[in-house]
Protein backbone atom coordinates (compact mmCIF):
# COMPACT_ATOMS: atom_id res chain seq x y z
CA UNK A 1 0.00 0.00 0.00
CA UNK A 2 3.09 2.07 0.80
CA UNK A 3 4.86 1.35 -1.98
CA UNK A 4 1.48 2.19 -4.52
CA UNK A 5 1.15 5.37 -2.88
CA UNK A 6 4.89 6.60 -3.40
CA UNK A 7 4.25 5.49 -7.27
CA UNK A 8 1.34 7.49 -7.28
CA UNK A 9 3.21 11.10 -6.06
CA UNK A 10 5.71 10.03 -8.56
CA UNK A 11 3.81 9.91 -11.05
CA UNK A 12 1.94 13.29 -9.82
CA UNK A 13 5.30 14.97 -9.69
CA UNK A 14 6.53 14.02 -13.38
CA UNK A 15 2.92 15.25 -14.73
CA UNK A 16 3.40 18.48 -12.96
CA UNK A 17 6.58 19.22 -13.91
CA UNK A 18 5.61 18.14 -17.19
CA UNK A 19 3.54 20.73 -17.58
CA UNK A 20 5.18 23.52 -15.55
CA UNK A 21 7.92 23.17 -18.83
CA UNK A 22 5.38 22.80 -21.52
CA UNK A 23 3.74 26.30 -19.76
CA UNK A 24 6.97 27.96 -19.52
CA UNK A 25 8.43 27.11 -22.97
CA UNK A 26 5.34 28.17 -24.57
CA UNK A 27 5.23 31.32 -22.30
CA UNK A 28 6.28 34.42 -24.06
CA UNK A 29 6.97 32.60 -27.21
CA UNK A 30 5.21 34.38 -30.44
CA UNK A 31 8.17 33.17 -32.98
CA UNK A 32 7.91 36.11 -35.23
CA UNK A 33 4.83 37.43 -33.60
CA UNK A 34 3.29 40.27 -31.73
CA UNK A 35 4.34 40.63 -28.06
CA UNK A 36 0.86 42.07 -27.64
CA UNK A 37 -0.92 39.81 -29.28
CA UNK A 38 0.51 37.16 -30.32
CA UNK A 39 -0.76 37.75 -33.99
CA UNK A 40 1.99 36.84 -36.86
CA UNK A 41 3.62 40.28 -38.30
CA UNK A 42 5.05 40.97 -41.94
CA UNK A 43 2.65 37.90 -43.10
CA UNK A 44 2.56 37.45 -46.64
CA UNK A 45 -1.25 37.37 -46.49
CA UNK A 46 -1.84 40.54 -45.13
CA UNK A 47 -2.26 41.91 -41.72
CA UNK A 48 0.39 43.96 -39.92
CA UNK A 49 3.69 45.32 -41.78
CA UNK A 50 6.76 46.72 -39.64
CA UNK A 51 10.52 46.64 -40.56
CA UNK A 52 11.75 44.43 -37.40
CA UNK A 53 15.27 44.34 -39.55
CA UNK A 54 15.96 48.12 -39.09
CA UNK A 55 18.72 48.69 -37.67
CA UNK A 56 19.65 52.44 -38.09
CA UNK A 57 18.97 55.83 -39.83
CA UNK A 58 21.36 56.21 -42.94
CA UNK A 59 23.50 58.99 -42.38
CA UNK A 60 21.80 61.65 -45.08
CA UNK A 61 23.96 63.29 -48.00
CA UNK A 62 26.88 65.49 -47.54
CA UNK A 63 25.64 65.33 -43.21
CA UNK A 64 27.77 64.60 -40.06
CA UNK A 65 26.21 62.89 -37.20
CA UNK A 66 26.45 64.98 -33.72
CA UNK A 67 25.77 63.08 -30.47
CA UNK A 68 23.18 65.53 -28.47
CA UNK A 69 24.35 66.18 -25.05
CA UNK A 70 24.13 69.32 -22.29
CA UNK A 71 26.41 72.34 -22.61
CA UNK A 72 26.50 76.02 -21.53
CA UNK A 73 24.77 77.98 -24.36
CA UNK A 74 25.93 81.70 -24.43
CA UNK A 75 28.78 83.24 -22.91
CA UNK A 76 31.08 82.57 -20.25
CA UNK A 77 33.42 85.64 -21.14
CA UNK A 78 33.02 89.57 -21.06
CA UNK A 79 30.28 90.51 -23.72
CA UNK A 80 32.41 93.36 -24.95
CA UNK A 81 29.76 94.54 -27.43
CA UNK A 82 27.67 95.22 -24.34
CA UNK A 83 24.42 93.20 -26.14
CA UNK A 84 23.53 91.60 -22.83
CA UNK A 85 21.30 89.15 -25.66
CA UNK A 86 24.10 85.86 -24.67
CA UNK A 87 23.53 85.05 -20.82
CA UNK A 88 24.78 81.44 -20.18
CA UNK A 89 22.21 78.75 -19.86
CA UNK A 90 22.99 74.80 -19.48
CA UNK A 91 20.56 73.16 -22.50
CA UNK A 92 20.34 69.90 -23.75
CA UNK A 93 20.22 69.19 -26.98
CA UNK A 94 19.32 65.45 -28.64
CA UNK A 95 21.34 63.83 -31.47
CA UNK A 96 21.38 65.27 -34.89
CA UNK A 97 23.31 65.67 -37.97
CA UNK A 98 24.23 68.62 -39.61
CA UNK A 99 25.67 69.69 -42.81
CA UNK A 100 29.25 69.39 -43.42
CA UNK A 101 29.89 72.38 -45.09
CA UNK A 102 27.79 75.73 -45.66
CA UNK A 103 25.64 74.75 -49.04
CA UNK A 104 27.22 75.72 -51.59
CA UNK A 105 26.67 77.73 -54.91
CA UNK A 106 26.37 74.16 -57.39
CA UNK A 107 23.94 72.67 -54.79
CA UNK A 108 21.74 75.93 -54.61
CA UNK A 109 22.10 75.33 -58.46
CA UNK A 110 21.02 72.20 -58.68
CA UNK A 111 18.21 73.42 -57.18
CA UNK A 112 17.68 76.42 -59.37
CA UNK A 113 17.80 73.63 -62.11
CA UNK A 114 14.86 71.26 -61.11
CA UNK A 115 12.53 74.51 -60.13
CA UNK A 116 13.33 75.97 -63.21
CA UNK A 117 12.77 72.94 -65.39
CA UNK A 118 9.36 71.52 -63.21
CA UNK A 119 8.11 75.09 -62.85
CA UNK A 120 8.73 77.04 -65.92
CA UNK A 121 8.83 80.63 -65.73
CA UNK A 122 7.40 81.32 -69.17
CA UNK A 123 4.27 79.40 -67.59
CA UNK A 124 2.01 82.60 -66.29
CA UNK A 125 0.93 80.20 -63.06
CA UNK A 126 4.64 79.37 -62.72
CA UNK A 127 6.64 82.90 -63.22
CA UNK A 128 7.18 83.90 -59.86
CA UNK A 129 8.54 80.03 -57.81
CA UNK A 130 11.56 80.41 -59.70
CA UNK A 131 12.26 84.43 -59.27
CA UNK A 132 11.32 83.94 -55.76
CA UNK A 133 14.32 80.81 -55.40
CA UNK A 134 16.86 83.00 -57.67
CA UNK A 135 19.63 85.00 -54.61
CA UNK A 136 19.87 88.23 -54.33
CA UNK A 137 23.25 88.85 -56.43
CA UNK A 138 22.78 92.37 -55.99
CA UNK A 139 24.24 92.42 -52.05
CA UNK A 140 27.90 92.47 -53.37
CA UNK A 141 27.00 96.14 -54.62
CA UNK A 142 28.78 99.39 -52.82
CA UNK A 143 28.24 102.55 -53.47
CA UNK A 144 32.10 103.12 -53.14
CA UNK A 145 33.32 100.11 -53.93
CA UNK A 146 33.62 97.78 -57.57
CA UNK A 147 32.61 94.36 -56.62
CA UNK A 148 30.40 93.71 -60.22
CA UNK A 149 32.92 90.34 -60.92
CA UNK A 150 30.84 89.24 -57.72
CA UNK A 151 27.79 90.03 -58.90
CA UNK A 152 27.85 89.00 -62.00
CA UNK A 153 29.76 86.01 -61.73
CA UNK A 154 29.93 84.65 -58.07
CA UNK A 155 26.13 82.71 -58.18
CA UNK A 156 27.11 80.76 -61.49
CA UNK A 157 30.53 80.09 -62.12
CA UNK A 158 32.50 77.29 -62.10
CA UNK A 159 35.55 79.35 -59.87
CA UNK A 160 33.15 79.74 -57.05
CA UNK A 161 31.28 75.84 -57.68
CA UNK A 162 32.23 75.26 -54.53
CA UNK A 163 32.46 78.37 -52.25
CA UNK A 164 29.13 78.89 -50.11
CA UNK A 165 26.33 80.47 -51.46
CA UNK A 166 24.82 84.11 -50.26
CA UNK A 167 22.52 86.59 -51.11
CA UNK A 168 19.72 83.91 -49.83
CA UNK A 169 17.49 85.15 -47.28
CA UNK A 170 16.20 82.94 -44.52
CA UNK A 171 12.90 82.49 -46.32
CA UNK A 172 14.82 80.93 -49.31
CA UNK A 173 17.12 78.84 -47.01
CA UNK A 174 14.19 77.22 -45.43
CA UNK A 175 12.74 76.13 -49.02
CA UNK A 176 15.64 74.75 -49.89
CA UNK A 177 15.41 72.56 -47.54
CA UNK A 178 12.02 71.46 -48.38
CA UNK A 179 13.14 70.55 -51.86
CA UNK A 180 16.22 68.54 -50.46
CA UNK A 181 14.01 66.33 -48.54
CA UNK A 182 12.08 65.40 -51.24
CA UNK A 183 14.79 64.64 -53.33
CA UNK A 184 17.00 62.84 -51.08
CA UNK A 185 13.40 60.38 -50.32
CA UNK A 186 12.82 60.19 -53.59
CA UNK A 187 16.32 58.53 -54.43
CA UNK A 188 15.95 56.68 -51.49
CA UNK A 189 12.66 55.26 -52.85
CA UNK A 190 13.58 54.39 -56.43
CA UNK A 191 16.96 52.71 -55.13
CA UNK A 192 14.78 50.70 -53.01
CA UNK A 193 12.49 50.08 -55.74
CA UNK A 194 9.26 51.84 -54.78
CA UNK A 195 9.61 54.49 -57.64
CA UNK A 196 10.34 53.90 -61.05
CA UNK A 197 14.04 54.11 -61.90
CA UNK A 198 15.63 56.91 -63.29
CA UNK A 199 11.93 58.82 -63.25
CA UNK A 200 13.78 61.69 -61.15
CA UNK A 201 16.24 62.75 -64.04
CA UNK A 202 13.25 63.32 -66.55
CA UNK A 203 12.35 66.70 -65.63
CA UNK A 204 10.28 68.26 -68.09
CA UNK A 205 8.75 65.58 -69.79
CA UNK A 206 7.79 62.98 -66.84
CA UNK A 207 8.21 64.90 -64.28
CA UNK A 208 6.27 68.18 -63.97
CA UNK A 209 4.72 70.38 -61.44
CA UNK A 210 1.52 68.49 -61.51
CA UNK A 211 3.58 64.86 -61.07
CA UNK A 212 6.22 65.74 -58.92
CA UNK A 213 7.41 63.79 -55.53
CA UNK A 214 6.41 65.10 -52.22
CA UNK A 215 7.22 63.38 -49.47
CA UNK A 216 4.42 64.03 -46.80
CA UNK A 217 2.03 63.24 -50.22
CA UNK A 218 3.73 59.87 -50.76
CA UNK A 219 3.24 59.33 -46.78
CA UNK A 220 -0.34 60.58 -46.78
CA UNK A 221 -1.61 59.22 -49.87
CA UNK A 222 1.10 57.53 -52.00
CA UNK A 223 -1.48 56.86 -54.35
CA UNK A 224 -2.02 60.24 -55.34
CA UNK A 225 2.15 60.95 -55.62
CA UNK A 226 3.00 61.79 -59.24
CA UNK A 227 -0.14 62.61 -59.99
CA UNK A 228 -1.32 58.92 -59.21
CA UNK A 229 0.53 57.62 -61.98
CA UNK A 230 1.18 53.85 -61.08
CA UNK A 231 3.90 53.22 -64.07
CA UNK A 232 6.39 55.22 -61.65
CA UNK A 233 4.88 54.66 -58.23
CA UNK A 234 5.56 50.95 -57.80
CA UNK A 235 3.75 48.44 -55.58
CA UNK A 236 5.94 45.62 -54.02
CA UNK A 237 5.34 42.35 -52.90
CA UNK A 238 5.31 42.03 -49.22
CA UNK A 239 9.04 40.27 -48.42
CA UNK A 240 10.05 40.76 -51.84
CA UNK A 241 11.83 43.39 -54.17
CA UNK A 242 9.71 42.66 -57.56
CA UNK A 243 6.23 44.39 -58.24
CA UNK A 244 2.99 42.94 -57.21
CA UNK A 245 -0.37 43.01 -59.50
CA UNK A 246 -2.59 45.98 -58.14
CA UNK A 247 -5.24 43.76 -57.92
CA UNK A 248 -3.72 41.46 -55.15
CA UNK A 249 -1.40 43.75 -53.73
CA UNK A 250 -1.77 44.58 -50.08
CA UNK A 251 0.69 47.22 -47.77
CA UNK A 252 2.82 47.98 -50.32
CA UNK A 253 3.95 51.42 -50.43
CA UNK A 254 6.87 52.35 -48.15
CA UNK A 255 5.37 54.49 -44.46
CA UNK A 256 7.67 55.64 -41.74
CA UNK A 257 6.93 51.81 -40.49
CA UNK A 258 9.68 50.86 -43.15
CA UNK A 259 12.36 53.13 -41.74
CA UNK A 260 13.36 54.06 -45.10
CA UNK A 261 11.84 57.78 -45.44
CA UNK A 262 14.41 60.12 -43.60
CA UNK A 263 12.99 63.40 -41.33
CA UNK A 264 13.00 66.27 -42.77
CA UNK A 265 16.09 68.54 -43.72
CA UNK A 266 15.90 72.12 -41.95
CA UNK A 267 17.54 74.73 -40.82
CA UNK A 268 19.62 73.92 -37.11
CA UNK A 269 17.69 75.56 -34.31
CA UNK A 270 20.22 78.10 -32.64
CA UNK A 271 20.96 75.69 -29.90
CA UNK A 272 22.18 73.21 -31.95
CA UNK A 273 24.30 75.42 -34.06
CA UNK A 274 25.50 76.37 -31.00
CA UNK A 275 26.22 73.33 -29.49
CA UNK A 276 27.91 71.56 -33.30
CA UNK A 277 30.05 74.92 -33.16
CA UNK A 278 31.42 74.81 -29.93
CA UNK A 279 32.26 70.71 -30.13
CA UNK A 280 33.23 70.26 -26.77
CA UNK A 281 33.01 66.30 -27.96
CA UNK A 282 36.88 66.24 -28.10
CA UNK A 283 37.99 68.95 -25.09
CA UNK A 284 36.46 66.77 -22.19
CA UNK A 285 38.64 69.38 -19.77
CA UNK A 286 35.33 71.80 -19.34
CA UNK A 287 37.21 74.36 -20.36
CA UNK A 288 34.25 76.05 -21.37
CA UNK A 289 33.54 76.49 -17.79
CA UNK A 290 37.17 78.17 -17.60
CA UNK A 291 36.29 80.86 -20.47
CA UNK A 292 39.13 78.93 -22.83
CA UNK A 293 37.14 77.40 -25.18
CA UNK A 294 35.83 80.48 -27.35
CA UNK A 295 35.95 79.12 -30.87
CA UNK A 296 35.63 76.06 -32.43
CA UNK A 297 38.68 75.19 -32.05
CA UNK A 298 40.43 74.97 -28.69
CA UNK A 299 42.40 77.94 -27.11
CA UNK A 300 42.39 81.24 -26.84
CA UNK A 301 43.98 82.15 -30.85
CA UNK A 302 42.92 82.79 -34.09
CA UNK A 303 45.82 80.85 -35.43
CA UNK A 304 47.51 77.30 -35.29
CA UNK A 305 50.41 76.33 -33.05
CA UNK A 306 51.06 72.85 -34.65
CA UNK A 307 54.25 72.80 -35.77
CA UNK A 308 53.30 72.59 -39.54
CA UNK A 309 50.90 75.06 -39.96
CA UNK A 310 51.47 77.63 -37.03
CA UNK A 311 51.05 80.85 -37.72
CA UNK A 312 47.97 80.35 -40.55
CA UNK A 313 44.81 81.21 -39.42
CA UNK A 314 41.99 79.06 -38.75
CA UNK A 315 39.61 80.74 -40.42
CA UNK A 316 38.34 83.34 -42.91
CA UNK A 317 37.59 86.68 -41.18
CA UNK A 318 38.44 90.06 -40.96
CA UNK A 319 42.13 90.96 -40.03
CA UNK A 320 41.57 94.73 -39.21
CA UNK A 321 40.48 97.80 -40.97
CA UNK A 322 41.01 97.03 -44.81
CA UNK A 323 42.44 93.77 -44.21
CA UNK A 324 40.41 91.15 -45.36
CA UNK A 325 43.33 88.59 -46.28
CA UNK A 326 46.48 90.12 -45.82
CA UNK A 327 49.68 90.91 -47.43
CA UNK A 328 50.19 89.34 -51.15
CA UNK A 329 52.34 86.88 -51.09
CA UNK A 330 52.02 86.93 -47.07
CA UNK A 331 48.42 85.76 -46.88
CA UNK A 332 47.15 85.32 -43.16
CA UNK A 333 43.87 83.22 -43.97
CA UNK A 334 44.10 82.78 -48.40
CA UNK A 335 40.16 84.68 -48.93
CA UNK A 336 39.61 87.99 -49.17
CA UNK A 337 36.00 87.51 -49.60
CA UNK A 338 34.79 83.78 -49.12
CA UNK A 339 36.41 81.05 -49.64
CA UNK A 340 36.19 77.48 -50.54
CA UNK A 341 34.40 75.05 -48.50
CA UNK A 342 36.68 72.89 -46.62
CA UNK A 343 39.84 75.29 -47.08
CA UNK A 344 40.11 75.43 -43.05
CA UNK A 345 40.85 72.63 -41.11
CA UNK A 346 37.05 71.43 -39.08
CA UNK A 347 36.48 71.18 -35.57
CA UNK A 348 36.05 67.91 -33.04
CA UNK A 349 32.51 66.90 -35.08
CA UNK A 350 34.06 67.17 -38.15
CA UNK A 351 32.12 70.21 -39.02
CA UNK A 352 33.98 72.84 -41.49
CA UNK A 353 34.02 76.98 -41.46
CA UNK A 354 31.19 77.03 -37.98
CA UNK A 355 33.47 80.28 -37.29
CA UNK A 356 34.51 82.35 -40.22
CA UNK A 357 33.52 82.37 -43.86
CA UNK A 358 30.19 83.37 -43.75
CA UNK A 359 27.82 83.74 -41.33
CA UNK A 360 24.59 81.02 -41.00
CA UNK A 361 20.90 81.65 -40.79
CA UNK A 362 19.46 79.32 -38.20
CA UNK A 363 15.68 78.63 -37.25
CA UNK A 364 14.70 80.55 -34.58
CA UNK A 365 12.96 83.93 -34.06
CA UNK A 366 15.49 86.47 -32.08
CA UNK A 367 14.56 87.77 -28.84
CA UNK A 368 16.99 89.67 -26.37
CA UNK A 369 16.81 86.52 -23.95
CA UNK A 370 16.87 82.94 -24.15
CA UNK A 371 13.91 81.78 -21.86
CA UNK A 372 15.51 79.04 -19.98
CA UNK A 373 13.34 79.08 -17.44
CA UNK A 374 10.35 77.84 -20.03
CA UNK A 375 12.53 75.36 -21.53
CA UNK A 376 15.80 73.94 -21.75
CA UNK A 377 15.60 70.73 -24.38
CA UNK A 378 15.71 70.85 -27.20
CA UNK A 379 14.92 75.43 -26.98
CA UNK A 380 13.81 76.81 -30.36
CA UNK A 381 11.50 79.94 -30.89
CA UNK A 382 9.53 79.52 -33.63
CA UNK A 383 7.38 76.94 -33.53
CA UNK A 384 3.73 77.77 -35.69
CA UNK A 385 2.40 74.51 -35.99
CA UNK A 386 -0.18 73.16 -38.96
CA UNK A 387 -2.22 70.51 -39.70
CA UNK A 388 -2.87 68.61 -43.32
CA UNK A 389 -5.65 70.37 -44.57
CA UNK A 390 -8.94 67.65 -45.22
CA UNK A 391 -11.42 67.92 -47.66
CA UNK A 392 -15.24 67.34 -47.69
CA UNK A 393 -14.80 63.65 -48.80
CA UNK A 394 -12.52 62.95 -45.49
CA UNK A 395 -8.95 62.87 -48.13
CA UNK A 396 -6.34 65.49 -47.60
CA UNK A 397 -6.53 68.46 -50.09
CA UNK A 398 -3.29 68.63 -52.52
CA UNK A 399 -2.06 72.29 -53.99
CA UNK A 400 -2.24 72.49 -57.58
CA UNK A 401 -1.13 74.96 -60.04
CA UNK A 402 -4.41 77.26 -59.15
CA UNK A 403 -4.17 77.33 -55.83
CA UNK A 404 -0.40 78.17 -55.29
CA UNK A 405 0.08 80.42 -52.46
CA UNK A 406 2.44 83.54 -52.89
CA UNK A 407 3.59 86.06 -50.31
CA UNK A 408 4.74 89.46 -51.41
CA UNK A 409 7.70 90.06 -49.08
CA UNK A 410 8.22 93.75 -47.48
CA UNK A 411 10.93 94.61 -50.34
CA UNK A 412 8.49 93.45 -52.99
CA UNK A 413 10.20 90.00 -53.80
CA UNK A 414 7.15 87.39 -54.51
CA UNK A 415 7.24 84.06 -53.38
CA UNK A 416 5.74 80.89 -53.79
CA UNK A 417 5.30 79.37 -50.28
CA UNK A 418 3.69 76.16 -51.61
CA UNK A 419 3.96 73.38 -54.41
CA UNK A 420 1.59 71.59 -56.44
CA UNK A 421 1.80 68.20 -55.46
CA UNK A 422 1.98 68.92 -52.15
CA UNK A 423 -0.28 68.84 -49.16
CA UNK A 424 -2.38 72.14 -48.49
CA UNK A 425 -1.97 73.12 -45.12
CA UNK A 426 -3.74 75.24 -42.32
CA UNK A 427 -2.89 76.14 -38.67
CA UNK A 428 -3.72 73.57 -35.76
CA UNK A 429 -7.36 74.92 -33.90
CA UNK A 430 -8.67 74.19 -30.59
CA UNK A 431 -9.44 70.73 -31.76
CA UNK A 432 -5.55 70.25 -31.05
CA UNK A 433 -5.64 72.42 -28.62
CA UNK A 434 -8.05 72.56 -26.32
CA UNK A 435 -6.93 71.00 -22.60
CA UNK A 436 -3.50 71.05 -23.66
CA UNK A 437 -0.45 72.35 -21.43
CA UNK A 438 2.62 71.94 -23.48
CA UNK A 439 1.03 74.26 -26.20
CA UNK A 440 -2.47 76.46 -27.14
CA UNK A 441 -2.08 78.12 -30.11
CA UNK A 442 -0.72 77.72 -33.67
CA UNK A 443 1.66 80.55 -33.72
CA UNK A 444 4.47 80.20 -30.52
CA UNK A 445 6.50 82.91 -32.44
CA UNK A 446 5.60 85.72 -29.39
CA UNK A 447 5.41 83.36 -26.34
CA UNK A 448 5.64 84.79 -22.95
CA UNK A 449 6.32 88.19 -24.73
CA UNK A 450 4.71 90.81 -22.46
CA UNK A 451 5.34 90.28 -19.26
CA UNK A 452 5.94 93.35 -17.02
CA UNK A 453 9.67 92.66 -16.73
CA UNK A 454 10.46 92.90 -20.71
CA UNK A 455 10.02 96.32 -21.57
CA UNK A 456 7.97 99.43 -18.95
CA UNK A 457 6.68 100.87 -22.20
CA UNK A 458 4.78 97.72 -22.98
CA UNK A 459 0.73 98.81 -22.69
CA UNK A 460 -1.39 96.27 -21.02
CA UNK A 461 -4.80 95.60 -21.70
CA UNK A 462 -5.13 96.79 -25.38
CA UNK A 463 -8.72 95.70 -26.62
CA UNK A 464 -9.19 93.78 -29.65
CA UNK A 465 -10.88 96.82 -31.13
CA UNK A 466 -8.03 99.45 -30.43
CA UNK A 467 -4.98 100.42 -31.55
CA UNK A 468 -3.19 96.98 -32.92
CA UNK A 469 -0.04 98.54 -31.48
CA UNK A 470 -1.27 97.84 -27.75
CA UNK A 471 -1.16 93.85 -28.54
CA UNK A 472 2.48 93.78 -29.66
CA UNK A 473 5.13 93.45 -27.33
CA UNK A 474 8.27 95.24 -29.81
CA UNK A 475 7.72 98.86 -31.20
CA UNK A 476 9.21 97.70 -34.56
CA UNK A 477 8.17 99.65 -37.94
CA UNK A 478 5.24 98.39 -39.70
CA UNK A 479 6.10 98.61 -43.45
CA UNK A 480 3.24 97.59 -45.83
CA UNK A 481 3.27 96.67 -49.73
CA UNK A 482 0.27 95.38 -51.46
CA UNK A 483 -0.45 95.00 -55.12
CA UNK A 484 -3.35 96.17 -56.70
CA UNK A 485 -5.53 94.58 -59.71
CA UNK A 486 -2.76 95.25 -62.36
CA UNK A 487 0.06 94.33 -59.99
CA UNK A 488 1.34 97.46 -59.58
CA UNK A 489 2.80 97.66 -56.19
CA UNK A 490 1.65 100.41 -53.41
CA UNK A 491 4.69 100.30 -50.54
CA UNK A 492 4.41 102.20 -47.38
CA UNK A 493 7.48 102.51 -45.93
CA UNK A 494 6.72 103.14 -41.60
CA UNK A 495 8.58 107.05 -40.88
CA UNK A 496 6.83 106.52 -37.07
CA UNK A 497 9.45 108.16 -34.62
CA UNK A 498 7.86 105.97 -31.81
CA UNK A 499 9.39 102.82 -32.90
CA UNK A 500 11.97 101.55 -30.29
CA UNK A 501 13.74 98.66 -32.09
CA UNK A 502 13.79 96.43 -35.23
CA UNK A 503 12.67 93.06 -33.39
CA UNK A 504 9.86 91.37 -34.32
CA UNK A 505 8.04 88.15 -35.08
CA UNK A 506 10.46 88.03 -38.78
CA UNK A 507 13.78 88.63 -37.69
CA UNK A 508 16.17 85.57 -37.40
CA UNK A 509 19.14 84.70 -35.48
CA UNK A 510 22.21 84.53 -37.41
CA UNK A 511 25.07 82.99 -35.95
CA UNK A 512 28.95 82.93 -36.44
CA UNK A 513 31.47 85.35 -37.89
CA UNK A 514 31.46 86.14 -41.63
CA UNK A 515 34.46 86.84 -44.00
CA UNK A 516 33.32 90.55 -43.27
CA UNK A 517 33.31 90.34 -39.21
CA UNK A 518 36.34 90.81 -36.66
CA UNK A 519 37.59 88.06 -34.49
CA UNK A 520 35.47 88.50 -31.82
CA UNK A 521 31.86 87.19 -33.78
CA UNK A 522 33.74 83.89 -34.42
CA UNK A 523 32.55 82.81 -30.83
CA UNK A 524 29.61 80.27 -31.10
CA UNK A 525 27.79 82.30 -28.54
CA UNK A 526 27.64 85.74 -30.23
CA UNK A 527 23.86 85.72 -31.89
CA UNK A 528 22.85 88.99 -34.12
CA UNK A 529 19.25 88.76 -35.84
CA UNK A 530 18.19 90.05 -39.88
CA UNK A 531 15.08 90.38 -41.04
CA UNK A 532 14.35 86.95 -42.62
CA UNK A 533 13.22 88.39 -46.16
CA UNK A 534 16.46 90.18 -46.56
CA UNK A 535 19.56 88.90 -48.02
CA UNK A 536 23.81 89.87 -47.70
CA UNK A 537 26.95 89.12 -49.03
CA UNK A 538 27.89 87.50 -45.94
CA UNK A 539 25.61 85.13 -44.38
CA UNK A 540 24.46 81.80 -45.86
CA UNK A 541 23.09 78.95 -44.24
CA UNK A 542 23.42 74.45 -43.70
CA UNK A 543 21.20 72.11 -43.19
CA UNK A 544 20.07 70.13 -40.16
CA UNK A 545 18.22 66.89 -39.80
CA UNK A 546 16.80 65.33 -36.47
CA UNK A 547 17.98 61.69 -35.58
CA UNK A 548 15.47 59.34 -34.71
CA UNK A 549 16.55 56.34 -32.82
CA UNK A 550 19.00 56.15 -29.62
CA UNK A 551 21.29 59.32 -28.72
CA UNK A 552 24.20 57.13 -29.47
CA UNK A 553 25.01 54.21 -32.12
CA UNK A 554 27.39 52.12 -29.83
CA UNK A 555 26.06 48.97 -29.46
CA UNK A 556 26.54 48.64 -26.06
CA UNK A 557 25.73 52.20 -24.71
CA UNK A 558 27.20 53.93 -21.45
CA UNK A 559 25.49 51.96 -18.39
CA UNK A 560 23.73 49.22 -20.25
CA UNK A 561 25.84 45.96 -18.98
CA UNK A 562 27.22 43.60 -22.29
CA UNK A 563 25.10 40.77 -22.65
Amino acid sequence: MKIKKIMALKVLVVLALALGFTGCSKKGSTKGGSTATGWKINDKKGGFQFNDKFKQQETPPGMISIEGGTFTMGKVQDDVMHDWNNSPSQQHVQSFFMDETEVTNKMYSEYLFWVKTVFPPTEENYKHIYNGAIPDTLVWRNRLGYNETMTNNYLRHPAYADYPVVGVNWIQAVEFSKWRTDRVNENILEREGYLKKDNKIKLGSDVTAENSFSTETYINTPSKTFGGNEEVVLKKEMGKGRRQAADTAKNVYAQRSSGLILPEYRLPTEAEWEYAATALVGNREYNIYKGQKKYPWSGQYTRSSKRQYRGDQLANFKQGKGDYGGIAGWSDDGADITNKVKSYAPNDFGLYDMAGNVAEWVQDVYRPMVDDEANDFNYFRGNVYTKNKIGEDGVVELVTSDNIKYDTLSNGRIMARNFPGQIAQVPVDENETYLRTQFSTSDNRNYRDGDRQSTRFYKFGGSEEGNADEKRMYESPKHSITADSLGKMNKKFDTSDKRTTLVDDNVRVYKGGSWRDRAYWLDPASRRFFPQDMATDYIGFRCAMSKVGPKSNKKTPRGNPKK
